[in-house]
């Protein structure tokens, strides 16, 4: 089953399609401008200390985040891939990169990333992650299901898991950090 596949409504379809491969953030030659859901996994050896379901093909990675979207490719390379303004995710990456990385942050509306270090968790992101996405009419319906099921560490609306208290502390810590 192709990831670009439109996929029924049920919670299962598409867990089975965001599951079914992976790409490399130099491979979106089919990421869509359509509705759908997206999944970025990563290595166990990045940011060990959360947990994370195993992806199913392929052992060496393992969930970090859900999303959906109104439109997979400008949310995908205008939002994740672009400002920590527009992006929790990358917020979130920021945060747990920032004393390792030594990323600099400034306040606007919010606590974004300085200009230069934003090239530099793009280039991050494009080394260690990997991004799984599929087609489906009404993203927001499944969401919340496939959060709880899969309990991805850095989702924290929808979870419960053990790794929601390192994540909310690590986003304050990056909100603190300007």
């Amino acid at each position: 089953m192709s990831d670009a596949r439109q996929v029924s409504p049920g919670a299962g379809a598409t867990l089975s399609v965001l599951s079914a491969t992976s790409h490399s953030l130099n491979d979106f030659g089919g990421l869509p401008a359509a509705p759908g859901l997206y999944a970025w996994w990563a290595s166990p050896t990045v940011l060990p200390q959360l947990p994370g379901t195993t992806h199913t093909h392929s052992e060496g990675l393992r969930l970090l985040y859900i999303g959906l979207a109104k439109d997979l490719r400008r949310r995908i390379r205008g939002a994740h891939l672009r400002r920590t303004r527009k992006s929790t995710l990358r917020r979130t990456l920021a945060g747990f990169l920032l004393s390792t990385e030594d990323y600099r942050t400034r306040r606007t509306d919010r606590v974004v990333l300085v200009r230069e270090d934003e090239a530099r968790l793009t280039e991050w992101m494009h080394t260690y992650l990997r991004l799984s996405w599929c087609l489906h009419p009404a993203p927001a319906e499944v969401e919340a299901t496939l959060i709880q099921q899969w309990e991805p560490p850095l989702n924290v609306t929808h979870t419960r898991g053990p790794a929601r208290a390192i994540v909310e502390a690590t986003r304050t810590a990056f909100s603190s950090s300007a």
